[in-house]
């Protein structure tokens, strides 16, 4: 079988298959035989239509669309591998096929055009001394006292106060009733602006501005108007940029008392004996949590530098493929969530998700097929010594081996190795200068929280940063999310 290749763009090889007369032949006589045992002709038994009568019922374009239809896959087929091609995927004809219907002669030779998706064609101009900046990242000096001083918040005792005003880091129990000017400048009560025996912390930005301020200097059993004015981006359009009155009674007055920051409170909060070890242990994950942000400002550097001296075409197959995997692994986090995808995934939404992650996935490509080319440059291997270890370690991880499917995870396993040892050796072999912390780009600028949805809904997002109080320890969890399907 004579097959003539041609490189076609988007890393295609463009086929054109002589299909040489016995094969024309066997394919429209299979497809005769096919319709003589199983075709349903008044008149006769099945299985015994005369030939020339299966022909006139069945109609000569019909036989011969379906004996084309059985003969591509397997002339493609035998021509891929006649031509020893490494195909991604499954073929796309080029040839019109109602024209091909018209010029096909059974038991004479024809010829069909296709093309398939092959491995990209990959030029990596330039890898070795590569020159990136990337920012430093160093721990906040201030952050174990902060920390610690949160340890301290969440193991705090509210008492109440009778003797003395209202002041700030206090916890209030007020009524409170809301009103803002209507159409007719009247002031009136509005929706979700009045609630009873509401608690809320002094403290800035737990409430609309203007209103915790207000409660300070304020007695028990006090009353109080305080003026304030809602924030121009708040949720309810209606009140955005109005001014407001708020209607204050302090009802009960809480103060926070603290425990000493000393052993005892040490080894009440985390599994160290001494304050000296708990600082340690704080000081120790913010360290390596900022090299680890700096490992990867460096790792970001270098592959964003990289795919700028990369050519590569990037077949459909592959590109669709990295699609499926993204939007397969936001699915993913969308249940965890608690989202019945059933429900919320339709299928406008989930093809918007898919060209939309189009982009993605390409960048994606191109960094894999770059860091592929250095490995294959250089020589850069997994053993499968180093796969078995790492594996091991995972598996220590996870609660239930049985859902986790080893030739799977042996798969991420050897990826993530040769990703981590390409990478390292970009580090050695190239120029990394650090630099401070947002010197490379604009910081942005981060607008005074106000967490309000309403007045009576707002729940002043107390304890927020109580979370991080309980991680006492550094150990770092390791989720295996390579589940047997």
């Amino acid at each position: 079988m004579k097959v003539t290749q041609q490189n076609l763009p988007d890393s295609q090889v463009g086929l054109e298959i002589e299909v040489p007369a016995e094969l024309s032949k066997q394919g429209y006589e299979k497809v005769l035989r096919d319709y003589m045992k199983s075709a349903n002709i008044p008149g006769f038994r099945k299985g015994k239509v005369p030939r020339q009568i299966l022909i006139q019922r069945i109609g000569t374009v019909r036989l011969k669309a379906a004996a084309l239809e059985d003969m591509l896959q397997t002339v493609i087929d035998k021509a891929i591998k006649q031509e020893d091609i490494d195909a991604l995927g499954n073929y796309q004809l080029t040839s019109d096929f109602e024209k091909l219907i018209g010029e096909y002669t059974p038991g004479e030779p024809f010829t069909i055009s296709a093309s398939v998706d092959v491995p990209p064609r990959v030029t990596l101009e330039k890898y070795k001394g590569l020159a990136v900046q990337a920012e430093e990242i160093k721990p906040d000096e201030n952050r174990v006292d902060e920390t610690l001083e949160k340890y301290r918040e969440n193991q705090s005792t509210l008492v109440p106060i009778e003797d003395r005003a209202a002041e700030e880091g206090d916890v209030t129990v007020v009524d409170f009733v809301g009103k803002a000017k209507n159409d007719e400048g009247e002031l009136e009560e509005f929706e979700g602006g009045s609630a009873q025996d509401f608690q809320v912390e002094i403290k800035e930005g737990r409430f609309i501005p203007g209103f915790v301020e207000g409660i300070v200097g304020m007695n028990l059993d006090d009353k109080k108007e305080v003026e304030v004015t809602f924030p121009e981006d708040y949720p309810q359009a209606e009140l955005a940029g109005k001014p407001a009155i708020f209607e204050i009674t302090l009802k009960e007055l809480k103060e926070r008392e603290l425990p000493d920051l000393d052993d005892d409170f040490a080894e009440e909060v985390s599994e160290f004996e001494t304050l000296e070890e708990l600082r340690k242990s704080l000081e120790e994950r913010y360290q390596e949590e900022a090299t680890a942000a700096t490992d990867a400002n460096i790792e970001k550097a270098l592959l964003d530098e990289l795919v700028e001296h990369i050519e590569a075409e990037i077949p459909k197959t592959l590109v669709m493929k990295e699609v499926d995997f993204i939007v397969t692994q936001t699915a993913m986090q969308l249940s965890r969530q608690g989202i019945d995808l059933g429900k919320f995934l339709t299928k406008d939404l989930v093809d918007n998700m898919r060209e939309n992650a189009k982009p993605e996935a390409i960048e994606r490509l191109r960094r894999t097929l770059a860091l592929g080319e250095i490995a294959k440059q250089e020589s850069i291997q997994v053993t499968e010594e180093e796969v078995a270890e790492r594996t091991k370690e995972m598996m220590a991880e996870v609660d239930d081996p049985s859902q986790v499917d080893p030739d799977r995870l042996n798969e991420v396993v050897n990826e993530d190795l040769l990703k981590e040892k390409i990478l390292a050796w970009l580090k050695e072999n190239c120029d990394v200068e650090l630099v401070p912390e947002g010197s490379l780009a604009p910081e942005e600028s981060e607008d005074d929280t106000d967490d309000s949805t309403s007045a009576a809904d707002e729940t002043a997002a107390e304890e927020e940063d109580a979370e991080e109080a309980d991680e006492t320890e550094e150990a770092e969890s390791v989720e295996v999310e390579v589940v047997k399907d």
